[in-house]
């Protein structure tokens, strides 16, 4: 009972730690961006870029095995974190706030990245087989309310702090709580993180784990109907990848520019409260449907999900309303398809992983997943500034087409993702 209670102390606050400082800067850092008066061309440019780390993370996640213990690796980044989002704090009441922050955004991104190496790593060690399959559920759940409190409850702070002050103060305040929720966090971790026999540095030598790291590579490319399989991850979510980006945007920009002119803290109820519980939902539910079905009966159930609630988009835009009940139901109902149709898409990547060097294939598969998130989203902006927020969501409900094609092109077993029904 003892290990049970050490477990509880500590793996959901990790998995808070893991998804706060993700959700900081690909999210909420394009808020900041735009209400900071950055255009919406250079907002999803360099926000996007930032999801690179996250693209190449299995190209250095062996290091972290070699150097030093898992424990030691997320101790150190999440005090870098702290550090990181305390300095952009001070940085953006400078003239040159725009590229100090997009400097220590990089670098916070790389330590998220590596952080989450070291976590998941941290997890497999410091729990037994029964532990990791019961902790499952409770470390996505911290991990989604780390994106409320990220997306929701900070702009919340932040809008009301906007009320009585500049914009750029509310932000630094902002920035400065997460840097000390990072810091008191790792200094909790350091005291109640156990430290497990296993989590030791790898004893062999670096060309034998870069032999092996190549031999991962080579083999995850030789899988049976790679090519429409990297099409598929690449490109299921390519509505989702520009409209990501400028959605929020959209949300809070002018009347006189198109867009329908909420606060920061209505953002946060409506988007980073009630859309996050919507996409959790909609996870829920597509789980429970995968599981009784397969993936072959959902998969155009899901497409459809995910796909056809970006209209609500178009809706707001060419209806625009101050109404902020109407504003959330409609970012409730497109999350809630997304979660429900992403579901989908995470069980591919684990049908594709499957076999020898599945945890290192299935890291492979979500670095193809963040470059299928980065490249459209750098283009999102500049498309969006020559549409106009009207056509640009047209155009993204006609992007969805590239979803129902690649979904067409893929192959896996029937019955895949459906339960097995016990036999007697």
């Amino acid at each position: 009972m003892g290990k049970r209670r050490s477990s509880w102390a500590w793996v959901p606050s990790l998995y808070f730690a893991e998804g706060l400082p993700y959700v900081l800067i690909v999210t909420v850092s394009a808020i900041m961006f735009k209400q900071m008066g950055v255009s919406n061309a250079q907002v999803a440019l360099y926000t996007s870029w930032l999801y690179l780390p996250w693209v190449i993370k299995p190209l250095w996640s062996p290091f972290v095995d070699i150097a030093r213990t898992k424990r030691w690796w997320l101790l150190l980044t999440q005090t870098i974190l702290g550090a990181g989002f305390a300095a952009i704090a001070l940085t953006l009441n400078t003239t040159s706030f725009l590229k100090w922050t997009i400097a220590i955004l990089w670098l916070l991104a790389f330590s998220s990245a590596t952080h989450d190496i070291s976590i998941d790593g941290f997890y497999l060690l410091g729990l037994d087989d029964g532990e990791q399959s019961m902790f499952v559920g409770i470390r996505n759940t911290a991990y989604r309310i780390a994106m409320i409190a990220g997306n929701g409850g900070l702009l919340v702070v932040i809008g009301l702090i906007e009320k009585h002050s500049t914009t750029a103060f509310a932000w630094s305040v902002g920035f400065l709580i997460v840097g000390a929720i990072m810091i008191l966090l790792a200094l909790y971790h350091s005291a109640v993180l156990p430290r497990p026999d296993g989590d030791t540095p790898l004893t062999v030598s670096g060309k034998q784990v870069l032999k092996e790291f190549g031999q991962t590579f080579v083999s995850y490319f030789k899988k049976p109907d790679i090519i429409t399989a990297l099409l598929f991850i690449l490109l299921f979510r390519f509505p989702e990848a520009q409209l990501g980006k400028i959605a929020p945007l959209f949300l809070i920009d002018s009347i006189e520019n198109g867009g329908l002119g909420l606060s920061t803290e209505q953002l946060g109820l409506a988007q980073g409260t009630l859309g996050v519980i919507g996409l959790l939902a909609g996870g829920i539910l597509g789980g429970i449907t995968l599981s009784r079905y397969g993936l072959r009966k959902c998969i155009w159930w899901m497409v459809a999900a995910i796909s056809l609630p970006d209209m609500v988009y178009v809706f707001l835009s060419w209806f625009p309303t101050d109404s902020i009940i109407t504003v959330s139901s409609c970012i409730f109902i497109e999350q809630l398809g997304y979660g429900f149709g992403f579901t989908a898409y995470t069980l591919f990547l684990m049908y594709l992983a499957r076999g020898s060097h599945s945890t290192s294939h299935y890291a492979i598969s979500t670095g193809i997943m963040a470059l299928g998130m980065m490249l459209p989203g750098m283009i999102s902006g500049s498309l969006q500034q020559a549409m106009g927020y009207r056509t640009f969501f047209v155009w993204i409900m006609g992007c969805c087409l590239v979803t129902c094609l690649v979904s067409a092109l893929i192959k896996y077993e029937p019955d895949f993702g459906k339960k097995k029904q016990n036999t007697i």
